[in-house]
């Protein structure tokens, strides 16, 4: 189990800009790796209420169940190693292995609440060290949507985020509001199922 400070920014980009920036960037076919998030909330999406989420994270063959809360300073993170097998056990039938994660998501949902498998988000993502920090660039595929974008993770938030806006501003990229991933999942989820 381990914990750390998430702190990042991000932009959704249209096509045309995330084509350019990673052409500027010199990425091709062999910098990206594919990686596959399967998120759980309730069916009241409790979790995504205290502002919480919940993935398992596949990529290269290996697991990684985290919990996203957040803080302060950005989001907290805590990461548990999951072996094949837990996963699968927690994909068929949402249990999920004791550790620390479990004790956290015990404590944030009302009793006798039960997780359910949302579904699959799959992105191609590279990433590149700039500026004291790490660019991310994603291009995401989950319940027939389709999008780009644009991550820089920091240790500092304010130097962070001035590096960021220059990057964009260089670019000629507006500044959009832009949802985490899961945010993004779950508001599709809602959209296609003709709820709230």
């Amino acid at each position: 189990m381990s914990q750390e400070l998430e702190i990042e920014f991000k932009n959704l980009l249209t096509k045309e800009e995330y084509d350019h920036l990673t052409n500027e960037f010199k990425l091709t076919g062999e910098h990206f790796t594919l990686q596959h998030n399967h998120y759980f909330d309730t069916k009241d999406f409790h979790l995504k209420e205290s502002g919480c989420a919940l993935r398992i994270r596949e990529k290269n063959g290996k697991y990684e169940l985290t919990l996203k809360q957040p803080v302060k300073e950005g989001l907290l993170e805590t990461n548990q190693q999951l072996s094949e097998e837990e996963a699968n056990l927690v994909l068929s039938n949402t249990k999920i292995p004791e550790g620390e994660v479990r004790s956290i998501v015990q404590s944030v949902l009302p009793a006798a609440s039960l997780l359910e498998h949302f579904g699959t988000l799959s992105t191609k993502r590279a990433e590149v060290e700039y500026m004291g920090g790490v660019l991310v660039f994603d291009n995401s595929l989950y319940l027939n949507c389709e999008d780009f974008e644009l991550e820089y993770e920091v240790k500092n938030r304010q130097a962070g985020e001035e590096i960021f806006i220059e990057l964009l501003k260089t670019y000629e990229i507006p500044l959009r509001t832009t949802d985490n991933k899961i945010r993004r999942f779950f508001n599709e989820k809602v959209r296609q199922s003709g709820g709230k």
